[in-house]
């Protein structure tokens, strides 16, 4: 892969930059709004995610978001104050947010993981999902609901 073709990949992320609101919906639990920040770092080379809620059964949380110079595709790494930390495989394009953890990584495979969301038309509204696996993955039960909303 060329730097014109892994600079059109990290240009691609360009919607997720700024701050959001974001709701969880975790079942049987009354969820207070999270805050969600999206900001390049080191020239613009990585992207990184920060966010807060002021909930104790959820973790505050980075994300950083970089591109394989070879192959283009994205990885995540992430860290919450839990300790956890985790890689997921991801995938951006046409809207489509996808991230997938099927392998042991930073913390034992316990449950593999995937996120599925939507960036609207107006590039103000992600709606997705969060699912988890507990066999060969060819089982998927919903997680939790997730609605990110622009708010600058």
């Amino acid at each position: 892969m060329d730097g014109s073709a892994r600079q059109e990949a990290l240009e691609r992320l360009d919607v997720l930059v700024g701050e959001w609101v974001v709701e969880a919906d975790f079942p049987g639990l009354d969820t207070p709004a999270a805050r969600s920040v999206f900001e390049w770092t080191l020239d613009g080379q990585f992207l990184v995610q920060r966010t807060e809620i002021s909930l104790a059964e959820a973790p505050d949380s980075t994300a950083i978001i970089a591109t394989d110079p070879e192959t283009g595709a994205y990885t995540q790494h992430y860290f919450d104050s839990r300790g956890v930390a985790r890689l997921y495989a991801m995938s951006f394009a046409g809207g489509a947010w996808r991230l997938l953890r099927e392998a042991p990584d930073f913390s034992p495979l316990d449950f593999r993981q995937r996120f599925t969301g939507q960036v609207g038309d107006d590039g103000t509204t992600i709606r997705g999902s969060w699912e988890t696996s507990h066999d060969d993955s060819t089982t998927w039960e919903h997680d939790f609901a997730l609605t990110y909303r622009r708010s600058s």
